[in-house]
């Protein structure tokens, strides 16, 4: 062969090689045994602040009024629907919404850790979609990160003047974007390039995922808004149980 056919056949086995690691990680669900044990315990651990903080938040809302079960149920319900709808990505793996944001939105991100990780466990044992050992890593994921993100500029934005729709769609696009970056710094912190480490490798993983998660981090937003709007319309009474509207001003 000819050295430029020798470079060609080394860069498809490379690429071979990598969308291989990519498509068996699961995209933003990690798959059960994917990481090594060390990361799978540091991840959990991680979790662990926002999880006890996200249980007395639940605790606190349910004493302050029934009612607010109801949207808290909503919220779960909507997360584990939208995270269950798996869209296959360029590489043979999948990528899907997150839902959270809605449950930032309404309760902030401590009570929706508390969602995400119960809707992450019942996939993991129903649906076979992310899994036991990588638990942790997926709920600090989708579950923590992304909702932080969304909460902080959903209550940045408006401040800065900016219309409050628009503020919620901005605010559920970059949750939503932002857990997909974590999962791929997850990833490359498991498995560094063998050139360059895990900044390549970072941006080996987001390049993979991009072409799906960006369409589908678009229409969560326009989704997250249009939820929004018919609760304001259709639930004022279960809205006004969580003092949605007050803390809206």
């Amino acid at each position: 062969m000819t050295h430029k056919q020798k470079k060609a056949v080394s860069a498809t086995v490379g690429f071979a090689a990598f969308t291989g690691i990519a498509a068996n990680a699961g995209a933003m669900h990690i798959m059960e045994g994917y990481l090594p044990a060390q990361y799978c315990i540091g991840w959990s651990i991680l979790c662990l602040p926002f999880l006890t903080a996200g249980f007395f938040s639940i605790k606190n809302t349910i004493s302050q009024s029934r009612r607010s079960t109801t949207v808290l149920a909503m919220a779960g319900a909507f997360i584990f629907v939208l995270s269950s709808l798996k869209i296959p990505s360029v590489t043979g793996s999948c990528s899907h919404m997150t839902g959270t944001d809605l449950g930032a939105i309404l309760f902030g991100p401590c009570t929706t850790s508390i969602l995400g990780i119960i809707v992450l466990l019942f996939q993991a044992l129903l649906l076979a979609h992310g899994g036991l050992t990588t638990l942790g890593a997926n709920t600090f994921s989708m579950a923590i990160a992304g909702p932080l993100v969304t909460w902080g500029l959903y209550k940045l934005l408006p401040k800065l003047k900016i219309n409050r729709l628009v503020s919620i769609f901005i605010a559920s696009f970059m949750g939503d974007l932002l857990t997909y970056c974590v999962t791929s710094l997850q990833l490359a912190l498991a498995y560094p390039s063998e050139i360059g480490g895990i900044g390549p490798s970072i941006l080996k993983f987001l390049g993979v995922f991009a072409p799906t998660q960006l369409p589908l981090a678009i229409l969560e937003g326009i989704l997250t808004v249009l939820i929004i709007m018919a609760l304001e319309s259709y639930a004022k009474r279960e809205l006004s149980s969580i003092r949605y509207f007050k803390e809206a001003k």
